[in-house]
């Protein structure tokens, strides 16, 4: 079983930037495509950005431009990075990773909390 765990989470003003990271605790992370989803309180769980095996990347309109995904194969981490945080960035933020073409993949993290409020 492939556990992900996500850091990097807090509360931050309006405008100001966070990095959220997902370490994995496999050796063959390289092969996983990767993606953050977020859910805030009342609403569906929705895909913020994603990386392929290959580096190739997808945001989400709501966050093209200000976010930007990146992973680290070497030390089988994920991250994104968040600049120009706005209030209604505000959920709990998972990692979410395995193989297969489409996501959601097999593997979850158990979230972490963005907060962005002045």
């Amino acid at each position: 079983q492939v556990q992900l765990v996500e850091s990097g989470g807090g509360l931050v003003q309006p405008g100001g930037s966070l990095r959220l990271s997902c370490a994995a605790s496999t050796n063959i992370f390289s092969i996983y495509n990767m993606g953050w989803y977020r859910q805030a309180p009342g609403k569906q769980r929705e895909l913020v950005a994603h990386i392929t095996t290959g580096g190739s990347t997808y945001y989400a309109d709501s966050v093209k431009g200000r976010f930007t995904i990146s992973r680290d194969n070497n030390k089988s981490t994920v991250f994104l990075q968040m600049n120009s945080l706005k209030p209604e960035d505000t959920a709990v933020y998972y990692c979410n990773g395995g193989r297969g073409v489409a996501g959601p993949y097999a593997y979850w993290g158990q979230g972490t909390q963005v907060t962005v409020s002045s």
